[in-house]
């Protein structure tokens, strides 16, 4: 039975204004899970109108010791939900069970309590002068919260980013509209019951499900809107941004990756294996954060990409929601056919397949997790974002030419390091153009580390206390004693 989605505005959930719908698809089964509301400028109005007026009122009123007992109020409810959300997330998304109860639900507690308990500490400074004018002066500042924020949330993990959002945002002040992607409006709207049970007051938090190009758009060109927070593709932010030119409204993108995962000579290829992996395979590959480049020192590049193969062909493909299943289906049949046409034509570059192109489920958007070998650094694996479940290996003779090829791409986001030397680990992270680099792991995800890149991977941070003065802006005032 297709469940029916509607928007979450003013603390109640409504139909859109035209009445019009859209049918969310399953993606390991092809059949409708949801009938969305198909949200135009109105519902975007009604929205941004009822966030304006918490922020004028309720929120404003509410104080930061009472916005950090609804975060909290919050963060318990949804680790209460956890089974919920997990069973949510892995019909929307097609990904296995495990990752989202492993990863996802437990990063989304731990985002909303981290900032829970900012939400009294933000504190103003006080700033000693000469003095106006033969006067003396009491100079200090106030942070105050920016207004409305427009958050748009991409598909391949839609609860946990939210959070990364929505958290900080409600700590500092403002209040917000979330635009969940199409493709996976259902746990943002189970977490919707959520805060109205949390009796976070209504306008506070809202919630517009809609087409990019219509509901998106609308709402991040809205008047109103304080703030623009976008995580998804690199296409679409550059969209955004100039839709933004000239408005000097701030702006956080967190965009495309292309990780590399260096592998150096005297790295414990056990271990760096394991890690890989899960770099390379992790949603499916549907990760900014994939590292989907594995970049191996030549004198082992054989045994790791041995040791890779293996396991790649090992990876059990199949139903997300089954115990044991490693690999679930891509987020739609398009984007299925945009990861297909990318293995062809690796193929066709000359690239040699290492693991891949076993028998899936032939109903739903699986496909099978591919491994290539390639000492091409320029060519379409090495160079474009897939996000999808198909990695490369490169082989490298010394440090400089790692750096120069884990450096060679558009994107600067994210990057790890294999290797048992100390002082080489500082002096590749050091070197290593991108916004955050994980040594013997693959970029370990918390609320306290700040996550963003440059480039085109974006502008601006998520988590971490960079995130919270995003939401912010300083006032000096200045006293004549």
């Amino acid at each position: 039975m297709s469940l029916r989605l509607d928007n979450f505005i003013d603390g109640a959930f409504q139909a859109a204004a035209s009445a019009e719908t859209f049918a969310k698809i399953e993606p390991a089964t092809a059949l409708e899970l949801a009938t969305v509301a198909a949200s135009g400028q109105a519902d975007v109005e009604a929205a941004v109108a009822a966030a304006r007026r918490a922020f004028l009122g309720s929120w404003r009123d509410a104080g930061a010791v009472r916005r950090g007992q609804y975060l909290n109020r919050l963060a318990d409810l949804v680790e209460r939900d956890a089974d919920v959300f997990v069973d949510l997330l892995a019909c929307e998304q097609g990904r296995a069970s495990m990752e989202m109860r492993l990863m996802d639900v437990p990063m989304t507690v731990d985002t909303l309590r981290y900032f829970a308990g900012w939400a009294d500490k933000l504190e103003g400074r006080t700033i000693p002068t000469a003095g106006s004018m033969g006067r003396q002066t009491l100079n200090y500042t106030e942070l105050e919260p920016l207004g409305v924020i427009a958050q748009v949330i991409p598909w391949n993990a839609p609860l946990m980013i939210c959070a990364w959002k929505l958290a900080p945002a409600l700590a500092a002040g403002c209040t917000v509209v979330i635009k969940p992607s199409e493709d996976a409006p259902v746990a943002l709207t189970h977490l919707m019951r959520l805060v109205a049970e949390a009796a976070i007051p209504p306008g506070v938090v809202n919630l517009v499900h809609g087409i990019g190009p219509t509901a998106g758009r609308a709402l991040v060109t809205h008047p109103d809107i304080a703030k623009v927070s976008f995580t998804g593709s690199t296409e679409v932010g550059r969209a955004i941004s100039r839709d933004l030119a000239g408005t000097f409204r701030p702006l956080t993108l967190e965009l495309g990756g292309k990780a590399a995962q260096i592998v150096m000579a005297d790295a414990d290829i056990e271990q760096a294996v394991a890690g890989l992996m899960m770099g390379l395979y992790a949603n499916q590959g549907q990760t900014c954060a994939a590292g989907s480049r594995i970049l191996v020192h030549r004198s082992i590049s054989k045994a790791v990409s041995q040791a890779l193969a293996a396991a790649t062909d090992a990876i059990r493909v199949g139903d997300p929601r089954e115990n044991g299943v490693q690999m679930g289906a891509l987020i739609n049949a398009r984007h299925k056919a945009r990861v297909e046409r990318y293995i062809d034509l690796a193929i066709q570059e000359g690239a040699t397949r290492l693991a891949g192109g076993r028998a899936v489920p032939d109903h739903g958007n699986f496909v099978s997790p591919t491994l290539f070998a390639h000492d091409d650094p320029n060519g379409t694996l090495a160079q474009e974002e897939i996000f999808g479940p198909v990695g490369v290996v490169i082989a490298f003779d010394d440090e400089e030419e790692a750096v120069r090829i884990a450096n060679s791409t558009r994107y600067a986001l994210s990057a790890s390091l294999w290797t048992r030397d100390v002082s080489r680990a500082h002096r590749l992270a050091r070197r290593v153009d991108v916004g955050a680099v994980a040594v013997n792991c693959w970029s370990p995800l918390d609320p306290r580390l700040a996550w963003g890149g440059h480039r085109d991977s974006g502008v601006g941070h998520d988590l971490s206390r960079r995130a919270l003065e995003s939401y912010l802006r300083e006032k000096t005032v200045t006293l004549a004693l």
